[in-house]
């Protein structure tokens, strides 16, 4: 493996030019004036140096990415979004590995070297999905981790709770949720069942939560309460969040805190107009924060472009940043947070850390989020993938 030397770049959160040295996999030094004899030497002086980027929450199974343009027919309703989904996806040859690599390639182009995407099981699909997942994922750079996702109901579709056990039986990385009073109408139970799949398992537990209000908080609390008891901090996710959003000031506070504690991230999409949580008051409060972009090109909707840059901009626009730094946050998710979420280790940008490395026209943060340029290079694992 050949080693790189990037140099003059400005290395995030440096403060000050650097070079950075890539050897064998790894970010090997940084610092000024490195001298690799051998080396190739690629000049980015004046560019941002950036972990490779992280898309915390998609679909990847769902994607008509890459295909001719589908015209989109759901309604603006989740049941009539979920009865699309499942009344086209025959129709359509979804899941398509096909449309999966395509749009694997894309993120990989825009600098995501890691993906968390929710696979559908269900007893129509049964594992096809994580089987096309996993074969498109076998022919990219781009490392994908995957959830056994209920986007259908667990409780109220007999068979899927199965199902979920035999996806982490067969490597399947994480347990998914949806809805636990809303679609399945008996939170408790749900949790139950999700919960201890992931116990048993040692798996990550991502849960989407789309209920709003009281109701979305009660189930915030449970599971808040479930997490700490089972003491799985850092292996539990809650995506959308919608009811954080909603909810007075005083209960939103005591909601992020038992997050802080019980080691609770959130991921959000900031898609539409659904609610945005408050992500400065999240972080300040020391709770990890993640972005994707939920569906891409799907029978849920028919945006996303696979570009995590772009998807860190709608993240800061919907929570009306203006300031640098508050747009730094959701450059924050789109990296680092998503590493946390999904359990990456050794990602970052100091000596030792894996060499997931993206390069952007731009000389701040806040500039590269909301110009979301061209990426200048991707290197993934010490190789340069696209320049």
């Amino acid at each position: 493996m050949t080693d790189v030397l990037l140099r003059g770049g400005l290395p995030w959160g440096l403060g000050a030019p650097a070079d950075v040295l890539v050897r064998a996999g790894r970010i090997d030094r940084v610092a000024p004036g490195i001298d690799a004899p051998g080396a190739l030497v690629v000049g980015i002086e004046g560019q941002l140096v950036l972990p490779g980027l992280v898309e915390a929450h998609c679909h990847l199974d769902k994607t008509l990415y890459g295909g001719p343009w589908v015209r989109h027919s759901a309604d603006d309703t989740l049941a009539g979004r979920i009865g699309n989904d499942l009344s086209r996806r025959a129709e359509l040859g979804v899941p398509s590995v096909e449309r999966i690599s395509a749009l694997l390639r894309r993120m990989s182009q825009a600098g995501t070297t890691h993906v968390r995407t929710h696979t559908d099981i269900d007893p129509q699909v049964g594992l096809r999905g994580v089987e096309a997942v996993r074969e498109a994922a076998a022919g990219s750079p781009v490392d994908v981790r995957q959830v056994a996702f209920p986007q259908h109901g667990v409780l109220t579709n007999p068979g899927t709770a199965e199902l979920l056990e035999a996806a982490l039986k067969n490597g399947v990385e994480a347990v998914g949720g949806i809805d636990p009073a809303g679609i399945d109408r008996d939170p408790v139970r749900h949790l139950d069942l999700i919960f201890g799949l992931a116990d048993r398992y040692g798996a990550h537990l991502d849960i989407h939560l789309h209920d709003g209000g009281s109701l979305g908080g009660w189930e915030l609390e449970l599971i808040t309460e479930r997490t700490k008891a089972l003491g799985l901090g850092g292996r539990v996710t809650v995506s959308h969040a919608y009811a954080l959003g909603q909810l007075d000031d005083a209960y939103q506070g005591r909601l992020i805190q038992g997050f802080a504690e019980a080691g609770v991230a959130l991921a959000t999409a900031a898609v539409y107009s659904f609610p945005v949580p408050p992500i400065k008051r999240l972080r300040a409060a020391g709770v990890s924060v993640a972005c994707g972009h939920d569906g891409i090109r799907d029978l849920w909707g028919p945006y996303g472009s696979g570009d995590m840059l772009e998807r860190a901009m709608h993240v800061a626009y919907r929570s009306t940043f203006r300031r640098d730094e508050d747009i730094e946050l959701a450059l924050e998710a789109a990296t680092y947070g998503g590493a946390g979420a999904i359990g990456l280790e050794g990602y970052g940008l100091a000596a030792g850390d894996r060499a997931d490395l993206v390069v952007v026209p731009a000389g701040s943060a806040a500039e590269a989020v909301v110009v979301h340029p061209a990426r200048t290079l991707v290197i993934k694992d010490g190789v340069v993938l696209h320049n």
